[in-house]
């Protein structure tokens, strides 16, 4: 079985995506399924490959993608659990087997890094290629869903309602996801708790909808007015970054301070910050990849606060992804409200408005024979 299709190929850490025909030439194996990608969201860490020139073992030339859904149109067998026609949000890739699997943390999977980030699972590697023959890296985070189709191993697969608008559903793999996840798996984050955002990206605004549902006193800071905007909408005591004093008019604001703070900016200032204007006993996380040292001022971590690195928010995708789901469809978590849609063939455009903050979040929609 070969499937030729369309996709976006980064093949340089400097140049645009280009849309090129490429080639699965087996069809699915055990435990693999074959999705018809409905709609594809864009993530920073698809972005962050960018960055990464030099000191990265992400491989180029790739399909990325990571926050596909779509429709199942093959299975390597009923070991899958998943049927043709099936719909599915797909999340990032586990072992399934380590000691963190197996106990219920795939996001600490012992394999994460080379599974999700560094090429992907060694078995039928070579059976993916440009339309020229040419080698392609393998499967990024389990998907390279940045196409009109992806194989994937079903574990990463969560199947979801026909009725829903599955192209829109993507995010709550990854970013929605990470979010959400912090709150209501990592903290525990329940009604009259206090929550401050840092960051009011995809990530951070998810931790609002999520916090704001969970019943939570939630502030968010940004340092864009039109992002403070959206989270104070979303139910959020929004607060600008630079304000003078900012940790002081937390503690104030939050009677003593915040009991959680979720940072994904990744900034050592606001990270200070964040802690600083925590109560005794707080805790703050961490979503964001740092770059450089993180300098911790004196006295930021006394009184039992404590902060922690969060990946893809403590979840099981396939327990999270269908509490996600009921509470946008209870009106509490209005993730749609953050997309905007592009054709995976703007890719290109949808980048540069997520780079400049003109966008949320992207979801790429795929056209056969883009």
């Amino acid at each position: 079985m070969t499937t030729r299709f369309g996709a976006a190929v980064l093949r340089s850490y400097e140049k645009p995506f280009t849309l090129e025909e490429v080639v699965l030439n087996t069809g699915p194996a055990d435990g693999e399924i074959l999705v018809r990608i409905a709609g594809c969201g864009m993530c920073r860490t698809d972005l962050a490959v960018r960055r990464s020139a030099g000191r990265s073992r992400s491989p180029l030339p790739a399909v990325l993608g990571h926050e596909g859904a779509g429709v199942v149109v093959g299975t390597g067998g009923p070991a899958t659990g998943l049927s043709t026609g099936d719909h599915v949000v797909l999340s990032f890739d586990s072992c399934g087997h380590c000691r963190n699997c197996s106990g219920a943390a795939p996001a600490y999977c012992d394999s994460f890094a080379s599974l999700n980030l560094f090429g992907g699972r060694e078995e039928n590697a070579a059976r993916f290629t440009d339309a020229d023959g040419g080698a392609l890296a393998p499967r990024w985070f389990g998907q390279s869903s940045f196409a009109e189709y992806a194989m994937v191993p079903a574990r990463n697969a969560v199947r979801v309602d026909p009725s829903l608008p599955v192209e829109l559903l993507g995010p709550l793999g990854c970013g929605f996801l990470t979010g959400a996840g912090a709150v209501l798996n990592s903290f525990g984050v329940g009604p009259g708790d206090t929550i401050a955002v840092y960051g009011a990206g995809a990530v951070g605004l998810a931790a609002v909808m999520a916090a704001t549902a969970a019943g939570a006193v939630t502030l968010a800071v940004d340092r864009l007015p039109e992002r403070l905007s959206l989270a104070e909408r979303l139910g959020a005591l929004p607060l600008h970054a630079a304000s003078t004093g900012l940790p002081e008019r937390i503690q104030r604001l939050t009677d003593g301070g915040a009991q959680y703070a979720l940072d994904t900016t990744g900034s050592p200032q606001l990270i200070n910050d964040a802690l600083r204007a925590l109560r005794p006993t707080g805790h703050l996380g961490l979503v964001a990849r740092l770059h450089t040292a993180l300098p911790i001022e004196p006295g930021a971590l006394d009184r039992g606060r404590r902060i922690s690195h969060i990946c893809e928010g403590d979840a099981v995708p396939s327990l999270l992804i269908p509490r996600l789901i009921s509470l946008w469809q209870a009106g509490r978590f209005p993730f749609d409200q953050l997309i905007r849609t592009y054709p995976l063939s703007d890719i290109n455009e949808a980048e540069r408005d997520c780079d400049a903050g003109r966008v949320v979040k992207p979801v790429l929609i795929p056209r056969e024979g883009c």
